[in-house]
């Protein structure tokens, strides 16, 4: 009902003054080379912070996923939204022209680019090395991606539904997980038993 509006389920706006939150650019070298995000921060907050790494659907970074990462800075943490759109000129205005502009991308790019921003949150200044991951839709799945590939760096994973690792990438996986999945969505539920 909110889709495309919104303004209407902003919970944090982007002059709420709690939270300082700017454009950040990031290294991708295995990826797309040079990548751009929202990052924001409690504007009050002083010494590390734990990192949450925010992961879009399959439209880029909408201004509902910005205002996730800025209730997770308003919650205290340093979080991260990459825009994997960024390379085609970033997040185009509405979610179907960003679907239709992530499906032209390679995949295995996109993973690269969110692998860079996990290790960049890790070895952030403001961080305390401690990750975490939510993602939602093609998020959730490149989260639980992330978790396996990067054992060593993320410390917890909480995905809205998305595709699952196989048995023998998910034995990988060290960091507790928060699985969401939606009782009518056949196609990715067919995976999380195994899972």
């Amino acid at each position: 009902m909110l889709n495309p509006q919104y303004a209407l389920a902003v919970q944090v706006p982007p002059e709420d003054e709690r939270v300082k939150a700017e454009r950040f650019d990031y290294a991708s070298p295995d990826g797309h080379g040079v990548m751009q995000g929202l990052m924001a921060r409690p504007a009050a907050a002083e010494g590390k912070l734990p990192a949450v790494l925010v992961v879009h659907e399959n439209r880029g970074l909408n201004p509902y996923v910005e205002d996730v990462v800025r209730r997770l800075a308003v919650a205290g943490d340093l979080a991260l939204g990459p825009d994997a759109l960024y390379p085609l000129g970033g997040y185009p205005g509405t979610d179907d022209e960003g679907r239709t502009m992530q499906r032209t991308m390679d995949r295995a790019k996109i993973t690269e680019d969110f692998v860079a921003a996990a290790r960049v949150l890790q070895d952030h200044p403001d961080s305390t090395g401690k990750v975490g991951v939510v993602g939602f839709c093609f998020g959730g799945g490149m989260l639980n991606t992330l978790a396996w590939r990067l054992p060593e760096v993320i410390a917890a994973a909480v995905p809205y539904y998305g595709g699952q690792p196989s048995a023998e990438q998910a034995a990988k996986i060290k960091a507790p997980l928060l699985l969401h999945y939606a009782e009518l969505d056949k196609r990715v539920n067919a995976g999380w038993p195994t899972y």
